[in-house]
């Protein structure tokens, strides 16, 4: 039977027709989609329970505590300074202003104050009860604008306090719907156009990543608005860098295989089919990946870390799927025009090309596969070597936690007014008691127990707010009980937020365990700060072993191979010791910057070995492609010649966007940037180019054991399309330019 065909006019009509159905499809229903990332901020939660440690006995304390009526509200204070002495009239003024305060609605209860200050008597201060149940954020803003309308003469006004502190750390995220998106997307496009030098390819990757970021924003929001999911500030600046970087990646990679398709073949529809197929394998490899990675972060016990898993993996998902279905049909639709003026025509009809082709169109990394080929062991241990140097110095990073006032990286109403309320009144001033919850029959000794340690200056239960029936007046008041419970305020010695005072509440801890049948738990916020930092160490001693078994796991069946996903895992791991190591320098001595937070090891290390990894992924498919029809030896050269620039112009963009985040005036965030950035640099500059290649070819065709790759052997295959002189010599010769256009 003569088999059929269609004619090509009819299969072009087909094909135009269903890339413009697909891309319908994805500007008007995904594009609205971005409405959303708007509304993000109104299923945030950035309070404090939004980062404690899940089970953790500061948490319980905390939770049992609201019963003695302590968690109703966050206290917001108001510092009244001036340049003289403040008098009487000055306090009474005060006061009347405290009244006005304690109309306003969310002061759910009377305003404490003025209080005269100990140290110095030009400050007082104002203590605001605001209720719980009432946007932080926003009674602060209606508090400070009060205070900016109604000013006393002479008088500054500032808000500080558990309540000011909060206000500010939700404005300090308020700049990332607008700032971090607007940086992360003018970064990219710079590159893309020194990349493609054409106006017309980066406009079309910059809207498939804008695409996928509404779509993710509006999944986000579904997951958050129904409780599926917890979203932060932290993790929506995240979420947004990882979209737009993650998708660029991947339509660096379908593009390029694009236009090397494009050479190949006359038809854009099967120039296009090819080149998803051709990187539709590594694509999924490395999105998932990134995906199972971030969902490593479920097995953790601290909440923020915790939610940003499945937040961050829906945005991965997004960018997948904008980058393999959107921009193959605006490929398909632009045809060979996207790359104009540069743009590539047919030049052969047979199956692949020769490695001096190769070489022509890729002369600069044709000298580099030329220089690991010749000396491939010297490649891979000296690189090694430079990194370890790097990786001596990480266990030095410190990730203790720091105080919240120096959390921000710019000045902030909350910071300048408790350095008032320190001025005005010691040190006592910012004391934050440890809180005690045990059982009542065991009052006496737990006050005593607390009032043994060196470390605590006073110890006193929490009383009732008035004598009951049947007290005589003036004699001490009675403990107040909640369900058999008492509350029991320790005073430390040290600040909160020291590590003096960490210290202190594991001693209390010790002390107070030895107490049978009190069932004691300590709270508070030197509590939390020691459950935060033992809860992070937990974290990284589970998350981290969990997220090498699933990469390892992926890894197994993309390559087939045992040793080649082993290797890459070991340098992947190498490269973020590096990383870390050189953070610690430039924290320490360049910066000079007070700590780090507990998460950011942890959060670096996900994000690097799961993002790091890609580059290998997209280095070491291609090579067991080549491998396959060439040879070892050619094939993991020839996949770096051919994948070089795209690799390269792949780890930029991403570093690019993770710096981005550095415009968020928050230490974390600062710190994570760096690493993510410093890092993604290292293994796609340095691990993907030299230390990989050179330790694949050091290793031989054992590297793909057990694998059908193993069997190849050094040199090409009978069947290999090229004709030319090994890879090495022609390499060293080739002087021809660069080809115009070419992502070198």
């Amino acid at each position: 039977m003569r088999e059929r065909h269609e004619p090509p006019r009819r299969r072009s009509r087909w094909w135009v027709g269903a890339a413009l159905l697909v891309s319908l499809i994805w500007l008007l229903g995904a594009g609205p989609l971005g409405a959303f990332l708007g509304k993000l901020g109104e299923v945030q939660t950035n309070d404090p329970g939004a980062f404690l440690p899940v089970g953790a006995e500061s948490t319980e304390a905390a939770e049992l505590a609201e019963d003695f009526d302590r968690g109703d509200t966050v206290p917001a204070i108001v510092v009244l300074s001036a340049d003289r002495e403040l008098t009487d009239t000055d306090l009474a003024e005060a006061g009347a202003l405290a009244e006005r305060i304690g109309a306003e609605s969310w002061a759910t209860s009377q305003v404490i104050g003025p209080i005269p200050g100990t140290e110095d008597p030009s400050v007082a201060q104002l203590v605001v009860p605001i209720g719980e149940r009432f946007d932080t954020g926003d009674s602060v803003a209606e508090l400070r604008a009060l205070l900016a309308d109604d000013p006393l003469p002479g008088i500054q006004a500032q808000v500080t306090g558990p309540a000011g502190y909060a206000a500010d750390l939700v404005a300090a995220f308020g700049g990332i719907d607008s700032t971090l998106l607007i940086v992360a997307v003018v970064a990219v496009l710079v590159i893309l156009i020194a990349v493609y030098r054409s106006p017309l390819l980066p406009v079309l990757v910059i809207v498939a990543s804008l695409l996928a970021l509404g779509l993710s924003g509006a999944l986000v929001y579904a997951a958050a608005d129904t409780g599926l999911v917890s979203l932060n500030g932290q993790s929506q600046g995240i979420l947004f860098i990882l979209v737009v970087g993650a998708c660029t990646d991947y339509a660096l990679l379908l593009v390029a295989r694009y236009r090397e398709e494009l050479a190949a073949r006359e038809r854009v529809p099967e120039a296009v089919l090819a080149a998803v197929r051709g990187v539709t394998g590594p694509i999924l490899a490395s999105g998932g990946t990134v995906i199972l990675g971030l969902l490593c972060l479920l097995a953790a016990d601290l909440a923020s870390t915790r939610s940003l898993g499945p937040v961050v993996a829906i945005g991965v998902a997004a960018a997948m799927l904008s980058a393999m279905t959107f921009l193959p049909a605006a490929l398909a639709l632009c045809g060979r025009a996207a790359f104009w003026p540069t743009a590539p025509h047919h030049t052969r009809h047979e199956e692949g090309q020769s490695t001096d082709q190769v070489l022509r169109q890729h002369p600069f990394w044709g000298r580099i596969s030329a220089a690991v080929a010749r000396r491939p062991r010297a490649y891979w241990l000296g690189t090694t070597a430079l990194l370890i140097a790097a990786a001596v110095f990480a266990p030095q990073f410190s990730a203790q936690g720091t105080g919240q006032a120096e959390i921000f990286r710019t000045q902030v109403e909350a910071v300048d007014g408790q350095e008032t309320l320190t001025r005005g009144f010691g040190a006592e001033s910012s004391a934050a008691p440890a809180l005690v919850v045990a059982d009542e029959a065991y009052l006496d000794e737990v006050v005593a127990a607390a009032e043994s340690l060196p470390d605590v200056d006073g110890a006193a239960p929490v009383t009732e707010p008035g004598p009951p029936a049947g007290q005589t007046p003036g004699e001490d008041p009675a403990p107040l009980v909640e369900d058999g419970r008492i509350l029991v305020e320790v005073v430390l010695a040290a600040d909160p937020e020291s590590p003096e005072a960490v210290a202190a509440v594991r001693g209390l801890r010790a002390e107070l365990s030895s107490i049978e049948g009190a069932n004691a738990l300590v709270g508070g916020v030197s509590a939390t700060d020691l459950d935060t930092l033992e809860t992070a160490q937990r974290d990284f001693v589970v998350v981290v072993p969990l997220v090498l078994v699933v990469v390892f796991l992926v890894l197994i069946p993309l390559l087939r191979s045992l040793v080649a996903p082993l290797l890459l895992m070991a340098a992947n791991v190498l490269s973020f010791a590096a990383a870390l190591g050189v953070g610690t320098l430039v924290f320490d001595h360049v910066l000079g910057l007070p700590g780090a937070d507990p998460v950011v090891p942890l959060f670096a290390f996900v994000f690097l070995v799961a993002l790091g990894i890609d580059y290998s992924i997209f280095l070491m498919s291609r090579a067991r492609e080549e491998t396959l029809t060439r040879g070892h030896r050619e094939g993991v050269l020839r996949a770096l010649t051919v994948t070089g620039g795209v690799i390269t112009s792949a780890g930029v963009v991403l570093a690019a966007t993770f710096a981005a985040l550095a415009v968020i005036p928050l230490l974390f965030l600062l710190q994570l940037a760096f690493l993510v950035a410093f890092g993604v640099l290292v293994d796609a500059l340095l691990v993907r180019t030299l230390l990989i290649p050179a330790l694949s070819l050091d290793v031989g065709p054992r590297l793909w054991w057990p694998g059908r790759a193993a069997r190849t052997g050094d040199g090409p295959r009978p069947d290999s399309a090229s004709a030319s002189p090994p890879l090495i010599a022609t390499a060293a010769t080739t002087t021809r330019p660069e080809a115009p256009g070419r992502p070198d």
